[in-house]
């Protein structure tokens, strides 16, 4: 389930799995239990040669079918030759910017916390988004009996939401969030993450190719990010699976080209909610409330909501789409 409101505003849409005919709109992945899995994965795999700890130092000239760069290891610095390059190394990617592809940023000057709190309630497999004026606060059901608390704050207050005990914390999250979960009881510790969009302005080069955020970094609002890189992925590995060259041009305008609708229409859409529901103006609060009844009385209106944030926009990848039962 998926309960949607905003404090201040009336109004609420609630989302039920099994009125779509699913078990689940998704489910909440905890980075370190992901990180694990993929490892015990990739120790499988008797045709890779990781290096690590490593350093990406520079890219190379492209010469013929491949794309060298240089790293540093432990052992000092090394060339690599690859057909193809794949850049996934975050935000501030410097492959990006070694392939001389710019970036336009927007700061939405607000800091997002994330944290685990126990509440009295335990999670019943209902994530929650509460929208406010300086940023959302979400409540997702982990499975631990515990709800991954994802809490925006202004900027300027960043510093100051970051000092407080933990006694503080948890009342400021109860503020915003209110009581649907009941008393909120105890947190761990909290990270901080400055919100800034950055989009690259074309997400390949000479066998080179950008996913994830080093492609696009978006607000995390609506929970789209993630998502989106993973289908960034999905395609690129459908069409090197179908390539006897991945590096070539034709591979990588293809995946350009593919990606290009998702891509466009989620910057679109979770850049347009940050905006809406944080706009403070008292002329939006009632066009805002009517939104969300309209929303949650409207089955059209829900379904497509529930498909785009399940990432059905555009030429979804083959592994992504459910096979026939």
């Amino acid at each position: 389930r998926i309960h949607v409101s905003r404090k201040g505003d009336f109004g609420a849409v609630r989302l039920q799995a099994s009125d779509y005919g699913r078990d689940a709109f998704g489910q909440v992945v905890v980075a370190r239990d992901f990180g694990e899995a993929l490892e015990s994965r990739l120790s499988e795999s008797r045709h890779l040669v990781r290096y690590r700890p490593a350093r990406f130092v520079a890219l190379e000239e492209a010469a013929g079918p491949l794309r060298s760069l240089r790293i540093r290891d432990e052992q000092g610095e090394r060339v690599l030759g690859a057909r193809l390059l794949v850049a996934a190394d975050g935000t501030r990617s410097d492959m990006r910017q070694a392939l001389g592809i710019g970036a336009i940023e927007h700061d939405y000057r607000q800091t997002l916390f994330v944290a685990r709190m126990r509440a009295e309630q335990a999670p019943d497999g209902t994530a929650y988004e509460r929208f406010g004026e300086h940023g959302p606060t979400a409540l997702l059901p982990r499975g631990d009996r515990h709800f991954g608390v994802v809490h925006g704050v202004q900027r300027e207050q960043a510093e100051a939401v970051a000092a407080l005990d933990d006694d503080a914390w948890i009342q400021r999250v109860q503020g915003e969030f209110g009581w649907r979960v009941g008393r909120l009881l105890v947190s761990g510790p909290r990270s901080a993450y400055p919100i800034v969009r950055v989009v690259a302005e074309r997400t390949f080069g000479e066998r080179a190719v950008l996913l994830g955020n080093a492609a696009q970094t978006l607000h995390p609002i609506g929970a789209q990010g993630f998502n989106l890189g993973l289908r960034d992925a999905l395609t690129l590995a459908e069409l090197v699976g179908q390539a006897d060259d991945p590096g070539a041009a034709a591979v990588l305008e293809a995946h350009a080209r593919r990606r290009h609708e998702d891509r466009q229409r989620t910057l679109e859409f979770s850049d347009t909610l940050a905006r809406l529901t944080g706009n403070a103006s008292p002329l939006l609060r009632p066009l805002r409330s009517l939104g969300l009844l309209a929303a949650d009385n409207s089955a059209s209106l829900q379904s497509m909501l529930v498909g785009g944030a399940m990432g059905f926009r555009g030429d979804v990848p083959a592994l992504c789409r459910e096979v026939a039962r």
